[in-house]
């Protein structure tokens, strides 16, 4: 494998620029960690924020580093990658998560990178150095994880609802307000521990283009590892509050009930899929978990036209990211 000569400080930088959307990862995720559990007010906001702060940097010792292995050598050919590929495909997804915060659309960090490392790539040599298997099991999971966590939610909320059908409502009430503060510690695990891991990959290729890690390599260097959980901590202890209230109250009315079979199937869902190595989008995840809760009620209790708003987005992630990520490559060649 050819390894690119580049300077430290370049590295550097781009590391940096790395973290910074993790960080913005977390940022912006944090309302799918922490919007059930507002929304239904079992937790303040400063308080759920740091809960769910907590647990994204706890998966740093729950899960392998099988989705860190797919973004780092399971997407684009060896040799292919150089440091100008990663600075597109960085700026195409931080670009993305920007315009998408501030419109207070809940969409996916984790298909915004995957699309700008396949826009990057396509710049400097075509589809042809994209590995097919990768990228077409990332593709199939926007579709899957939702589906997944809509079935999963729904299928919760059913059985607690058979289940509890001869108790007061008062007192479901005050027993799922405790249960929902495992449901939502277990959701930040999964959210923590398949988001964080994507950072870790994508700086996992770059020290292997560069030369600052070897090739063969089976596992990531430790600051690193380090340094994207706790990122992606700090990005979720800062929020993301124009996207929580989207997620918490616009699609559909939560109960705790209704809070805890969302944030249960949700992350039921991300732990089978950070088992197989794929990054998923914990944002897709956790909205169908929450639309599979809300119809279990009626078809009409679930804000179809907020739904399909967010649905939209999700379709324009992948090749609005990999446009601005080719140009970033482009410029990235007059710059450095």
């Amino acid at each position: 494998m050819e390894v690119v000569q580049v300077s430290f400080w370049v590295v550097a930088l781009l590391v940096l620029l790395a973290l910074a959307f993790d960080f913005m990862n977390g940022f912006h995720d944090a309302a799918n960690s922490i919007a059930t559990v507002v929304s239904t007010g079992v937790l303040k906001p400063q308080q759920a924020i740091l809960f769910a702060a907590f647990f994204n940097v706890l998966a740093l010792f729950i899960f392998q580093l099988k989705v860190a292995a797919t973004i780092g050598k399971g997407i684009v050919l060896p040799g292919v990658v150089d440091h100008h590929i990663i600075f597109g495909a960085l700026i195409g997804a931080v670009v993305w998560n920007l315009i998408t915060w501030w419109y207070g659309i809940p969409s996916s960090s984790s298909h915004a990178l995957i699309g700008g490392i396949v826009g990057a790539v396509m710049a400097k040599s075509g589809a042809g150095a994209l590995i097919g298997a990768g990228i077409w099991r990332t593709v199939i999971f926007i579709f899957v994880s939702p589906a997944l966590g809509f079935l999963l939610g729904s299928v919760m909320m059913v059985a607690v609802a058979w289940i509890f059908r001869k108790r007061a409502p008062l007192k479901i009430d005050n027993w799922f307000r405790r249960l929902q503060l495992v449901s939502a510690g277990l959701y930040s695990l999964g959210h923590g521990g398949n988001d964080a891991q994507k950072t870790i990959g994508i700086i996992w290729m770059l020290l292997i283009a560069t030369g600052y890690a070897a090739a063969d390599s089976t596992m990531p260097p430790a600051w690193v590892i380090w340094l994207c959980y706790i990122a992606i901590g700090m990005g979720t202890m800062f929020g993301g509050w124009r996207i929580v209230r989207t997620m918490g109250q616009k699609i559909t009315k939560l109960k705790p009930v209704g809070g805890f079979c969302a944030e249960t199937g949700g992350a039921m869902t991300l732990f089978i899929a950070t088992a197989m190595g794929v990054p998923v989008s914990t944002t897709h995840t956790i909205t169908g978990a929450i639309v599979g809760v809300g119809a279990t009620r009626r078809a009409s209790s679930v804000r179809w036209g907020v739904a399909s708003s967010i649905v939209w987005a999700w379709i324009f992630t992948i090749p609005a990211t990999a446009l601005v990520a080719a140009l970033s490559y482009e410029l990235s060649l007059w710059v450095f």
